[in-house]
């Protein structure tokens, strides 16, 4: 490792010793400068600011969470399964954070908060990890979908309450309520109807993947006038073939 490398490594250590012990408001440039024994200028070749300090610990955080599911959605086994896995793994994850210690989950949770760019760049790694399981899962023949990702982010966002903060710290959820979630979006991608079309109701029922039953068509009804019937000739009679 270079040495500017394990120097900013040693910067987000103490940021996070910091962090534990007193909470962000004691997490400034100068306490960590003098708990490091430097200069806050050193600090700042680093980090130019205290927000790019405190975006950095937390995006350490949040990859604590993301890297390990990045094994999962490399993995070999089924698609279904391995969707299945990635989202209790990450469940578990959040769930293993708040009843660690949830005073300091609810610290990092407020540090992320205030680092909205960091949090919309870990949501976007989490989207492309699981639209990597379904791009398998289309060429394996178990899911249907014609854009993989707006799917990926639609199966993230259907499972908001279990790995969001808010819901995390709030909420009593368990494996059990997540499996039957799973249970209905596995069964969206294999072409069940569940949600509307492009998130608009279109009057016929669609899958998750983006292909609906078909609607069934009424008998056209004929128009225009009904075409006359052509003359009928009379053939003479024989009477009127004596007179003539």
């Amino acid at each position: 490792m270079a040495q500017g490398q394990q120097t900013r490594v040693r910067i987000l250590d103490a940021a996070e010793r910091l962090l534990r012990r007193h909470g962000p408001a004691k997490m400034t440039v100068v306490d960590v400068a003098r708990t490091l024994g430097m200069s806050h200028s050193n600090v700042y070749k680093h980090f130019p600011s205290k927000e790019a300090l405190r975006a950095a610990v937390a995006e350490r955080w949040l990859s604590a969470i993301s890297t390990p599911l990045e094994v999962l959605s490399r993995g070999k086994g089924r698609p279904p399964e391995r969707l299945r896995a990635w989202f209790h793994a990450l469940h578990r994850s959040k769930r293993r954070k708040v009843s660690d210690d949830p005073e300091l989950f609810a610290t990092y949770h407020g540090l992320a908060e205030g680092a909205q760019t960091v949090v919309k760049e870990h949501v976007a790694h989490l989207a492309s990890q699981i639209e990597r399981i379904v791009r398998d899962g289309v060429r394996s023949g178990d899911f249907r979908t014609r854009d993989p990702r707006r799917t990926a982010r639609a199966l993230l966002d259907a499972t908001t309450r279990f790995h969001h903060p808010h819901f995390v710290r709030t909420e009593a959820s368990n494996a059990r309520d997540l499996d039957r979630v799973l249970a209905v979006l596995v069964s969206g991608l294999n072409g069940g109807p569940i949600a509307p079309r492009n998130g608009r109701s279109s009057g016929r029922s669609a899958s998750l993947a983006g292909r609906g039953p078909r609607k069934r068509e009424r008998p056209r009804r004929r128009s225009g006038r009904r075409a006359a019937s052509p003359p009928i000739r009379r053939r003479p009679s024989h009477a009127a073939d004596r007179r003539r």
